[in-house]
């Protein structure tokens, strides 16, 4: 036992005190850690992005090597062909040649076709025939001029400038295998040619596979671009290069307009050019940044403990009052799915109330699903009540429409409306099934067009609905709300309008049906709303028709199915019906 001398006070360590000796503890490997991961990460991210940026270099290198090492091995594959090996032997007296050589020639001709058409790279072969005097192409066999060709008889790839078309490379093959300079009077010269734009379309991939800008360059030839390249920065980076000594294959460092530019270079031993790729250091410094805010964010975590011994005397009451207030807030803003998860072991009074209150929340839940079934189902009694009744704006339109035709004596026009509207009446009053063949459906749907065509000569309508489609089952009237919406607010709101397009498919789990017209369509966000409005509760201001047509669809097939609206390429609207056929079959199984 510790014996305390009379009027000596032990020292008390009091909260602010312990407080402190937590910050200052939890301070010192925090800021080991930031100094250690700042230099760790600033040496493994310069060399790996090195390492990395050559390998990429190296390779989309070694791709391009291997496409132009493939046109040149042609010469050789060319040579095992009887026809072209005959013409070294093949000599024609007269100027113009003769039926089998003629012949021959088309046979080489279509031959150099293939061979051209087997490589992704554009690309031309010619052959040069000293005993006929003649280069033979894809397209043609002209004579050519010998002391031009003999001045082009280098070895190796060959560089001919284009101007604005960039760069042609160009290759001569002397068979049989001879010196270059006797080839112009015994054997064959095949050449095998492409232009910079093959390279240019591969640059154009490698950048967008997340490059900077790439591109080729040579000393004696100038620069070979990607399409979208930056040239002025690219020009000013071969500049500084040069100006440093630095056109050579490696990483360096260049500062163009006060920003610094990791710069990699390739060089490709085929044809001489150089492969250049640059980065902003700026960019290269993005994980040293993160690895500050990772400081930033240990010195937040640092505060936050710091609040360890408040938290410790308020934890048991203020926190699960919180989550009460917060699961009651979600519950007034509509969130009936909100629930609260007892924490600790042990029973208390929190976890009491947290249950009683899971319990009341699944109860309302429940109650407010029903609810809003009998008003979807209210709805829907709703829509058949209207769509059993008689339009008197559309009655009378067809009436007027068949008075005037009996006048004008036209019976066949009267016949067709009556007919059309027989049926189209005898349908929208006899729905006693919930379910019809979608054959039906567009049936109806014809009827109604037929009954709009005549009445507006400029409206125009195509079907093209697969017959395994027709088959299906799905909800009667949800096609023919979507195909009025086209005529009124589509077509009869354009004077240029007039067409409509239905068309059908199935991919196996989900059939659809789409209805598109020409006519004013809908801007982005006025789409979008309505897309939004569809999913959302009922509204007062809101029509039936679209929104209950995607209801039932939901409600029926499940969560995927409904409406799906987005422009159409005709210029107006598009506007899909999707149910799942998979979640029709097994709702049967279950009604039986």
């Amino acid at each position: 036992m510790i014996r305390r001398k009379p009027g000596v006070r032990m020292p008390k360590v009091n909260l602010f005190s312990k407080i402190v000796g937590l910050l200052i503890i939890m301070l010192l490997p925090i800021i080991g850690l930031y100094s250690y991961s700042n230099h760790i990460s600033t040496e493994v991210l310069d060399s790996e992005l090195n390492r990395s940026n050559t390998n990429q270099l190296v390779f989309f290198q070694n791709q391009v090597n291997s496409s132009i090492n493939l046109l040149g091995l042609w010469p050789n594959l060319l040579i095992q062909d009887p026809d072209i090996a005959n013409l070294r032997d093949y000599y024609v007296e007269l100027d113009n040649l003769d039926l089998p050589a003629i012949t021959m020639v088309k046979r080489i001709q279509t031959k150099l076709s293939i061979q051209e058409s087997s490589s992704n790279w554009k690309s031309n072969l010619a052959i040069y025939s000293p005993t006929l005097a003649r280069v033979i192409t894809v397209n043609d066999a002209v004579p050519y001029n010998k002391e031009t060709l003999a001045a082009r008889l280098k070895r190796g790839w060959q560089v001919k400038p284009l101007g604005a078309d960039g760069f042609r490379f160009s290759l001569m093959t002397a068979l049989p295998y001879n010196n270059l300079s006797q080839a112009t009077d015994t054997g064959l010269l095949i050449e095998v040619s492409f232009d910079s734009s093959n390279i240019q379309g591969m640059l154009d991939q490698f950048k967008r596979d997340g490059r900077r800008d790439p591109f080729y360059y040579n000393e004696e030839w100038g620069t070979i671009y990607n399409r979208t390249a930056d040239q002025q920065l690219g020009n000013q980076l071969i500049a500084q290069l040069d100006e440093n000594g630095l056109l050579a294959s490696g990483s360096h460092t260049v500062q163009v307009n006060g920003e610094r530019y990791l710069v990699n270079i390739v060089r490709s031993e085929t044809i001489g050019w150089d492969l250049i790729d640059y980065i902003p250091l700026s960019d290269v410094l993005q994980p040293i940044n993160q690895t500050n805010r990772l400081f930033y964010y240990s010195v937040g975590l640092l505060l936050l403990m710091s609040c360890l011994i408040a938290y410790m005397l308020y934890a048991q009451v203020q926190v699960p009052i919180k989550q009460l207030v917060v699961s009651f807030q979600k519950l007034k803003n509509g969130d009936y799915g909100v629930r609260l998860t007892p924490k600790g072991r042990g029973n208390n009074e929190f976890k009491f109330v947290f249950i009683r209150f899971n319990r009341m929340v699944q109860q309302i839940q429940e109650l407010f699903e029903n609810v809003y079934l009998e008003k979807i189902h209210v709805r829907e009694a709703k829509l058949k009540q209207l769509q059993s009744q008689i339009n008197p704006h559309f009655f009378y339109n067809c009436f007027s429409f068949i008075s005037s035709m009996a006048k004008l004596e036209n019976y066949q026009s009267v016949i067709a409306m009556s007919q059309n509207l027989s049926n189209y009446y005898r349908y929208t009053t006899r729905q006693e099934r919930d379910l019809v063949d979608a054959r039906e459906e567009i049936d109806f749907v014809r009827n109604y067009l037929d009954i709009q065509q005549m009445r507006m000569n400029r409206l125009s309508y195509e079907l093209d609905i697969p017959e395994h489609l027709l088959r299906f089952q799905i909800p009667p009237l949800v096609i023919q709300p979507l195909v009025e919406n086209a005529v009124i607010h589509g077509i009869e709101q354009s004077p240029n309008a007039g067409r409509i397009r239905i068309s059908g498919e199935f991919d196996g789990e989900f059939a659809a049906i789409t209805v598109e017209d020409d006519g004013v369509g809908l801007d982005p966000e006025r789409l979008f709303s309505l897309q939004y409005q569809l999913t959302r509760p009922m509204e007062q201001e809101m029509g039936c028709g679209l929104w209950n047509v995607h209801q039932r669809l939901h409600l029926r097939f499940g969560a995927s199915s409904g409406i799906v609206l987005s422009p159409s390429p005709l210029g107006g609207l598009k506007v899909q019906i999707r149910w799942n056929v998979t979640r029709e079959k097994q709702t049967e199984q279950t009604l039986t």
